[in-house]
């Protein structure tokens, strides 16, 4: 029965809060730009004092312990939301899986490390019904480990080692996930208002999987990859296969890790299909207090063991769905599959004949065997000619398929990790990983100054050396941690031939500071990034003001042979608000592609406002067109560009492609010219509320400080040895 609060009979009160998100004071301005997304995760919200430090925290884990309190936990059954057969590992890998599993090559968004499962909309998504009762179970080892051990290390973790109990050799596994205490506010993971609509809204014709909308990696709302019952629930194991395919290479994965984790996911646990479907209660976040945070209630028959509905498929897939094994291929290939309905209505791929030893026993009474049961997307690995030669492949060399799964399980759980310099443990693999962008250590034992003199007689311009350096760092994500000037890869395919790194001027550069790099024995990345400093502060001192952009040497050079260019691609920039450049006309708004990349980058409205204001006044626009150059000395860091965005002497008049002139409004002479990326900043109240700020007289110098250090939070994104 559905409990919510009800008001029938109660007394009124007035509270002025707006205290549930129902209605937000944006319903009145519902074109605004949502800036929540630069601001999310803020102090305020993490109950760790400032001081904290995960990595300190690390250091006294007692790692052993954990292992063992673990391991312990997975076959110690509880009453309340029993193990089936007797061992959690199947839940545990779901909950670890679908974690990692969000993760989404395109932008870098998803992923196992932050914890995000535990918030909505995530943890009410279809396919995670039941996960937060795996979060319960491991309650009792969060809250004995407590600060040392993070939610989204121990869930990462915990899937880890039930692969390992279960018998298979791991390759490894790094701590430093930190959590997040409340869920992102940027990530986009569809249109529709209802979960599991059909997948058309999604694609521009289903029959065609590389139609999806990008940057989403799921078939439905709600879904961690493909529906498993088929796309659009019906049964196609070809087409699914299609769909697969996309969903995992949108995921980073190719044809081989794809077969091995599928195979190798279902190669333990079951599905939980034992009932009406239909009779299910509300969402984790929908029902009363006493229900929120267990999951959909099921009152069918327990609602446990035996009678769970999760995925609406019921079965095993494997005769031991506690042991890794082959069982999977043998399974699939030594049998012929027919289309059923389970209990709770999904359609399931059932064998049409089985030896009674070779089915699966009950969750609960091990007497009873069961047929075994494969989804639309297990077919799929029988089905479609290349996942079959895998498959095949695997099914006759089980060491291969169990080392090929390993990796692949490791690459799905590190994915968003970033570098290793971020790894953390005892078991963090040796071998350097071509996913992981290794970036060999640069030297740090040289004198800046004699460097910054060469660089100063090498008759580059500021404007070149600042859009140089700025080019090679505003690849770097904060999602997944990737990118970034460390390992100057934009001297390396496919970086070098993007459109937005202006090939041509881009080459010319790098002539030049690739010898200076080679003959003082320093890093073609830190050169680029000492470059780009050298013309800061040249424009500040035109600005009137001696600065020095702190800089921190060590950055090295990549290889082409450490570079994934194809996971590389989704890094090009089809816009760059701060150097006023659009690659096409997008149905996105300038400013919106805008705000969208400063997220990622990792930066605040103030810090994106500053970065934009200098980047236009030091002339560092995209193939130095004149848009937003609010100034008459270009080439200082001047606050000119705010002052003249504030000035209501002038007037905007919108001209073809985007354009506007700024007219004085006396005399109707144009003195500027602007594109939206410029103007918002005087348009948007909030973002004019800063513009404001750094056009006030006394600000002059607080700009250049500010533009300063927030040039030096870009320069270093990617320098987590520094931390």
């Amino acid at each position: 029965m559905e409990h919510k609060h009800s008001t029938q009979g109660k007394c009124p009160v007035m509270h002025g809060g707006n205290t549930t998100i129902e209605k937000s004071e944006m319903d009145w301005w519902p074109n605004s730009l949502n800036f929540d997304i630069l601001h999310q995760h803020d102090t305020k919200t993490n109950p760790l004092k400032s001081d904290f430090s995960y990595r300190e925290e690390l250091k006294k884990l007692d790692v052993e312990a954990l292992k063992k309190d673990v391991n312990n936990l997975l076959t110690d059954s509880q009453e309340w939301w029993p193990a089936d057969w007797g061992h959690y590992g199947g839940l545990m890998i779901r909950m670890a899986w679908h974690s990692a599993g969000t993760y989404r090559v395109t932008d870098g968004r998803g992923g196992g490390g932050t914890a995000n499962q535990r918030f909505a909309p995530l943890n009410s998504w279809p396919d995670n019904v039941s996960l937060d009762k795996a979060r319960r179970l491991l309650w009792p080892i969060k809250k004995k480990y407590g600060n040392k051990l993070s939610w989204a290390d121990l869930i990462i973790l915990a899937g880890t080692i039930a692969y390992e109990n279960m018998g298979l050799k791991t390759f490894g596994f790094a701590f430093g996930r930190e959590d997040i205490w409340h869920p992102e506010k940027d990530i986009y993971w569809g249109a529709e208002k209802e979960w599991l609509a059909p997948s058309d809204e999604r694609y521009g014709n289903v029959d065609d999987a590389s139609t999806m909308e990008n940057p989403l990696a799921a078939v439905q709302m709600g879904l961690i990859y493909v529906n498993p019952e088929g796309v659009n629930g019906k049964p196609d194991p070809l087409k699914t296969g299609a769909h697969i395919r996309e969903t995992f290479k949108r995921m980073a994965m190719n044809d081989e890790e794809t077969v091995a984790l599928t195979a190798g996911g279902h190669t333990v646990g079951k599905n939980h299909g034992n009932g009406d479907a239909s009779i299910l209660g509300l969402a984790p976040e929908g029902g009363g207090v006493e229900q929120q945070g267990f999951g959909w209630s099921n009152p069918t028959g327990s609602g446990k063991g035996r009678d769970t509905v999760t995925s609406g498929i019921e079965g095993a897939w494997t005769t031991h769905p506690t042991k890794w094994d082959n069982g999977y291929f043998e399974m699939l290939f030594n049998h012929d599959w027919g289309l059923q309905k389970s209990p709770a209505g999904a359609w399931q791929w059932e064998p049409k004949s089985i030896e009674e030893k070779d089915k699966p026993v009950d969750v609960e009474d091990f007497s009873i065997r069961l047929n075994p049961v494969m989804t639309d997307a297990d077919m799929a690995m029988k089905v479609d000619p290349i996942y079959k030669e895998i498959s095949l492949k695997f099914k006759s060399d089980f060491d291969g398929f169990s080392e090929a799964f390993a990796r692949a399980w490791f690459k799905l759980t590190h994915r968003d990790m970033g570098p290793k310099d971020r790894y953390f443990g005892p078991d963090v693999p040796k071998e350097d990983l071509i996913w992981q962008d290794p970036v060999p250590q640069g030297s740090k034992d040289y004198n800046v100054d004699v460097i910054k003199e060469k660089i100063k007689n090498s008759g580059l311009s500021a404007s070149d050396m600042i859009t140089t350096a700025w080019d090679s760092a505003r690849t770097f994500r904060g999602s997944d941690l990737r990118g970034g000037a460390n390992g100057a890869r934009i001297r390396l395919a496919p970086q070098k031939d993007w459109e937005g790194n202006e090939p041509e001027r881009l080459s010319k550069v790098l002539s030049i500071l690739e010898p200076i790099a080679e003959e003082s024995g320093i890093s073609i990345a830190d050169t680029i990034v000492l470059a780009g400093n050298l013309g800061v502060e040249q424009a500040a001192q035109k600005a009137g003001m001696e600065i020095t952009v702190p800089f921190a040497p060590g950055r090295g050079d990549a290889t082409i042979e450490m570079t994934d260019i194809e996971s590389f691609e989704p890094l090009e920039p089809l816009a760059d608000g701060f150097r006023n450049w659009l690659k096409k006309d997008y149905v996105v708004s300038p400013e919106e592609l805008m705000l969208d990349r400063t997220q990622l980058m990792g930066l605040t409205a103030v810090e994106m406002t500053v970065l934009v204001g200098g980047m236009r006044v030091m002339g560092t626009n995209y193939g130095q067109t004149g848009h937003g150059v609010f100034t008459d000395k270009i080439g200082s860091l001047t606050n000119d560009f705010f002052v003249n965005l504030t000035d209501m002497g002038y007037a905007w008049e919108p001209r073809e492609n985007g354009t506007y002139y700024i007219r004085s409004k006396k005399t109707g002479e144009t003195k500027f010219t602007a594109t939206r990326m410029d103007l918002v900043f005087g348009s948007n109240s909030i973002l004019r509320s800063y513009a404001e700020f750094y056009a006030q007289d006394d600000n002059k110098e607080r700009f250049i400080k500010d533009f300063v250090n927030a040039w030096v939070k870009v320069m270093n994104a990617d320098r987590f040895d520094l931390a």
